[in-house]
């Protein structure tokens, strides 16, 4: 060593600095990696992709070669400074090597590489992995038996060490990177998926058409009755019963009527003939898992039952996509119907609203995990029903009963500009 020139002692030690840098961005490149999007560039055919995906299967190894290397080279650089130290300074330049070459270590080797590959993962790692891959091929035993090593002490300790390859995100998680795609996804598209996630949140009950609601053919009504429906129906499936909803035929389809009038023979029999038997679905039943039934049994619109078998409801597959999607048939949204803004501030809505639909055109608040109807909210809250002039707060919004009758609030007047959160709601 003494004969090995101080030019090239700082030579070396100044390639050993540069490959510590290598070897920390590296790391660092390879663990920054977005896991989701190196698999899409695999099945692209992307060949850095390739090669950084086959090192981190095994990440494990591919640690144990970077930090091999890493240790290395500091170890080396270290002595190499304290060579230089000595011939500059004698023995008092030891102390000052080692401050000094800690200095540019932590920022040239460590913070300034790191902070670059955080930042360019992709940039960092494709190109690390075309000397990685090789290198730990070169180094397979040594590399071999520090991690025979480090996973026996992990064991020891009761450390799990074989894991997933890759970690599966719940459907919170997956919202939250949905949400922070930022421009990577445009803001309409951010809305439909978010929507494709909360299915499983809703149910049937919230989209449904109520059973008073339900626009149907009654067989027992005379034949110009029922072919002036079919002709001004705004709807190409509608339910077919017999007196009441409950005796429920099945449902006909718009087109398939509109044959039997081009041929100029209608008739209750040739009705029937066309009708398809209904379809049952239980209240309760995820907006997910019912739009796979649709799929399941080819159909597009359904009748909710409860636990009684009583009709609940219809729901059909466009209400369905309409949660993902948004409006988007030329009719006006019930929502928009059943609200009336007024000149203080206040809007007069139909007690039949849709909580849910009132919390999502509106920006409110109002609780969702009881009653599906605003009605049903102020009954429940009040345990009776309320005669009109009677004021009510319900999370923070006042709200007037305007008019009751058949047993149910009609029509409501909600104060949302007045919102407060009190310590103590005040007795109904």
């Amino acid at each position: 060593m003494e004969n090995i020139s101080l030019n090239l002692l700082f030579t070396i030690l100044f390639f050993l600095i540069i490959m510590s840098a290598c070897f920390s961005a590296s790391e660092t490149a390879m663990m920054s990696l977005n896991r989701y999007k190196l698999r899409h560039l695999v099945q692209a055919g992307h060949s850095g992709a390739m090669r950084a995906q086959r090192l981190l299967d095994q990440t494990d190894r591919l640690i144990g070669l970077i930090l091999l290397g890493n240790n290395f080279v500091n170890i080396l650089a270290s002595s190499i400074a304290t060579l230089i130290a000595l011939r500059l300074l004698g023995e008092a330049g030891i102390a000052i090597a080692t401050g000094i070459l800690t200095f540019v270590i932590l920022i040239f080797a460590e913070v300034a590489p790191k902070t670059l590959a955080v930042l360019h993962p992709e940039r960092v790692a494709f190109p690390a992995a075309v000397v990685l891959e090789p290198l730990l091929k070169i180094t397979y035993p040594l590399v071999w038996l520090v991690n025979i090593m480090a996973n026996t002490l992990l064991r020891i300790l009761g450390v799990p060490t074989k894991t997933g390859a890759m970690q599966h995100l719940s459907s919170e998680e997956l919202r939250t990177v949905v949400n922070e795609a930022g421009a990577l996804i445009p803001r309409r598209h951010q809305e439909m998926l978010i929507s494709i996630l909360d299915l499983e949140k809703v149910s049937v009950e919230d989209v449904m058409v109520p059973r008073n609601e339900i626009i149907g053919l009654d067989i027992s009504d005379d034949n110009p009755v029922i072919l002036k429906q079919l002709i001004h129906s705004q709807h190409t499936r509608l339910p077919v019963f017999r007196d009441n909803i409950e005796n429920v035929i099945g449902f006909v389809h718009a087109r398939n009527a509109l044959h039997i009038l081009a041929e100029g023979d209608f008739s209750k029999e040739k009705l029937l003939g066309i009708c398809r038997e209904p379809y049952y679905i239980p209240e309760g039943t995820t907006l997910n898992t019912q739009i796979l039934g649709f799929q399941r049994e080819k159909r597009r619109i359904a009748f909710v039952v409860n636990e009684y078998g009583d009709i609940q409801g219809l729901v059909s597959l466009e209400s369905i996509l309409e949660e993902i999607v948004g409006e988007y048939t030329t009719d006006v949204a019930a929502s928009s119907k059943d609200i009336h803004p007024q000149d203080d501030g206040s809007f007069l809505v139909d007690g039949t609203a849709y909580v849910r639909e009132l919390n999502k055109t509106m920006d409110w608040e109002l609780p969702t995990d009881g009653p599906k109807t605003l009605n049903g909210l102020i009954i429940e809250y009040l345990e009776s029903i309320p005669k009109p002039g009677t004021s009510v707060l319900i999370s923070g919004y006042p709200i007037d009963i305007v008019q009751t009758g058949n047993n149910t609030v009609k029509t409501i007047k909600i104060y949302p500009d007045s919102r407060r959160v009190p310590t103590e709601e005040p007795a109904p």
